[in-house]
């Protein structure tokens, strides 16, 4: 019951981002089994920004990844076995020649990046014939074509506006078709029955507009589908690939919405009583920049805490009145499950990892910064 409490927490400095070792693992083997097949994924690096975690999916057999960011494409980039990367945020102003500079310095990796804009497609065609190799040819780039399936964030509806950008992409130098990327994102609904049907219909129109896609290509094309919400629901498809990010730590807010899916949450948080206000109250160093505060409380579910409540949040403190008060003096850890894992890893410079509930060592976030040395 207590998977979470570290034998050696008196060492550990708090707040401090903790990974347990053997949740991991199953987290990313059932990842393996829900896909069928290690080739068809394409994990979103996003939610953990690590280079030993890249290294432990390519000796599961994963070869392929997608990312957010510059800085994210680099660090994979640099792990032996990587074969193609996919920046899933369309590049514009000077992200284009930093993605094509990554190209030309790491000549074993495909890179590639979605585009739902002519504009950008133009510019992305006159840049690879600018970039020119050490060989003196020009550079090249391949492009999914980002589709809207309903989230209204980014990308283009699949109807006859995407086959003219098709086409666009199809003409134009230095730039090859890979395929088309439909991120549905704004699917996690609770309920599986509502869930499968919504994402059936969002993936319909994907459907139809692969094959008018083929035709005009005169080849395959590559379908990158879903997030974590939809990853199992997508796996049931052909010729389908599938990129969960969240999936490798799992989190509260996730484990709540989500039962069906059958990953664990792998990262935790230690933080300390850094005062006792009076009352119930406690006072615990997990303030803004240590706990991912994007949505309202709860912004951690407390594995040691007794029906805990929020009573303000700042930069350093979090305050929570609790039954459990009394037991907790100034200086006691607590554990929590952040609800949302991704943005609190990015507030975290390094993680510890820990085997048999004791820390063994730390990595390095790197990929939190913006620009490594591209």
């Amino acid at each position: 019951m207590d998977w979470y409490r570290l034998k050696n927490e008196a060492e550990i400095p708090s707040p401090a981002l903790i990974l347990d070792s053997g949740r991991l693992a199953r987290n990313l083997a059932r990842m393996v089994e829900i896909a069928g097949d290690p080739a068809r994924l394409w994990p979103h690096v996003k939610t953990h920004k690590l280079t030993e975690l890249v290294a432990i999916q390519v000796q599961l057999g994963i070869r392929r990844f997608k990312c957010a960011t510059i800085a994210e494409a680099e660090m994979i980039a640099g792990v032996h076995g990587v074969e193609r990367i996919l920046l899933a945020l369309q590049p514009v102003g000077p992200q284009i020649p930093r993605l094509l500079e990554l190209g030309l310095q790491h000549r074993s990796v495909r890179f590639a990046a979605v585009v739902d804009d002519p504009g950008i497609v133009l510019q992305l065609s006159q840049a690879t014939a600018r970039t020119r190799t050490s060989a003196g040819t020009p550079s090249s780039l391949d492009l999914f074509l980002d589709l809207d399936v309903g989230q209204g964030r980014t990308g283009i509806s699949p109807g006859d506006s995407a086959l003219e950008l098709i086409r666009q992409i199809l003409e134009s130098p230095g730039l090859r078709l890979a395929g088309l990327h439909a991120y549905d994102g704004h699917l996690g609904i609770p309920d599986l029955a509502e869930r499968a049907t919504r994402c059936d219909d969002a993936f319909a129109p994907v459907g139809s507009l692969r094959g008018a896609s083929e035709q005009l290509a005169g080849r395959e094309l590559e379908v990158l589908a879903g997030g974590s919400p939809t990853f199992a629901l997508h796996a049931r498809r052909a010729r389908v690939s599938l990129s969960p990010g969240t999936t490798v730590f799992w989190d509260a807010g996730y484990a709540q919405k989500l039962p069906d899916l059958p990953f664990e949450p792998a990262a935790f948080l230690l933080c300390r009583v850094i005062s006792r206000p009076g009352g119930n109250r406690l006072c615990l160093d997990l303030g803004h920049k240590a706990l991912a505060s994007e949505m309202p409380h709860p912004r951690a579910l407390f594995l040691n805490l007794d029906q805990p409540v929020a009573v303000s949040h700042s930069e350093e403190h979090l305050v929570v009145e609790t039954p459990s008060a009394p037991l907790f003096p100034v200086g006691s850890v607590v554990y929590a499950l952040p609800w949302h894992v991704c943005p609190t890893v990015a507030l975290h410079s390094e993680v510890w990892h820990a085997e048999d509930q004791v820390a063994t060592g730390r990595w390095t976030v790197r990929a939190r910064d913006r620009k490594l040395t591209v």
